[in-house]
């Protein structure tokens, strides 16, 4: 009997250990979800020989929004301009990668300066900005991944109307993940943005049920679970209810390259064919080999051309 006993009260105590853990690593998702750690901004477009004009600007719903703004290569005033718009919880310039998650679930630096670069020279003005509670941009908790941060969007093209060097029929827009879904839910709302490429765009039940099992294997599931309790507490939406394949249905004639690595394991290349079947005017799915989520990010910074090409396609010089 004393031997049942004690078996029974390491059981009792096991579980209620493997309760408080999944109970402290949910509410601390949570928090990253609701109002990410911030970083500081390491590197300037002068960095790299591009002039750059460090702008504000407001949202469609008032939250300040900061970024840059980068004038053509030769400040050739008949380009296009393109908005470009980063993940979570990265800023404009990308990620780091260089916090002990990042190191534990494999996350890997990634270089939008690169990418900016890039188009850059091939001719584009560039807004590359912070979306609400990243960066330098205001707090506005909680993160929606993509729903509210589409204001941000609004607020980008909204501001672009107001610069004498750009024009409001050439307009185009570059989102990844998070990016993604904001650019996709805002082609609904406005006739400003003539073409979009969305790299690695996702349904977030889908990205929080894999990212959960590959950083915590079983207890992925209940702690899932448990930070959207905690997000939804603060205001968050049910994840299961932004997804991203109904704006990108309702996007009308806007031609939108879907780009997607095949070796995502936070992401799905079905979860992505669905919203290209869904867009009216869908270019791709455009599958790249990757061994991670990043390696989709990592193929457009390395070839800027595939951006360039498709906006030269369908935003026309004047």
């Amino acid at each position: 009997m004393r031997l049942f006993q004690r078996a029974l009260r390491t059981l009792l105590f096991l579980i209620g250990l493997t309760a408080g853990v999944v109970t402290a690593v949910a509410y601390f998702f949570s928090r990253r979800i609701i109002n990410p750690p911030r970083k500081k901004l390491w590197a300037l477009p002068s960095d790299i020989g591009m002039e750059y004009e460090e702008v504000q600007f407001p949202a469609r719903d008032g939250a300040r929004i900061s970024g840059w703004f980068i004038p053509a290569a030769g400040k050739r005033q008949d380009g296009a301009t393109l908005i470009m718009a980063h993940g979570w919880p990265w800023n404009r310039l990308g990620t780091l990668a260089d916090d002990p998650l990042s190191q534990i679930n494999g996350s890997e630096p990634l270089d939008l300066l690169r990418l900016a670069h890039g188009l850059h020279q091939e001719g584009f003005n560039l807004l590359m900005i912070d979306l609400r509670n990243h960066g330098e941009s205001a707090s506005a908790p909680p993160v929606t991944f993509g729903v509210q941060e589409s204001l941000d969007i609004l607020g980008a093209v909204d501001y672009l109307e107001s610069r004498t060097e750009t024009y409001s029929n050439r307009i185009g827009a570059i989102g990844l993940s998070m990016g993604a879904n904001s650019i996709l839910y805002t082609l609904p709302q406005t006739d400003r943005i003539k073409a979009a490429i969305a790299v690695q765009p996702t349904s977030v039940s889908l990205f929080t049920k894999r990212y959960g099992r590959d950083l915590l294997g079983v207890l992925g599931a209940p702690v899932v679970k448990l930070a959207e309790l905690f997000y939804r507490q603060q205001g968050g939406l049910p994840f299961n209810s932004i997804q991203p394949a109904f704006p990108a249905a309702a996007a009308g004639d806007i031609p939108i390259l879907f780009i997607q690595g095949d070796g995502d394991r936070w992401g799905e290349m079905a979860d992505v064919e669905r919203m290209s079947a869904a867009a009216p005017n869908s270019r791709g799915p455009l599958y790249v080999n990757s061994t991670h989520r990043y390696g989709g990010y990592q193929y457009l910074i390395d070839n800027p051309k595939i951006a360039s090409a498709f906006f030269e396609q369908h935003l026309p010089e004047l």
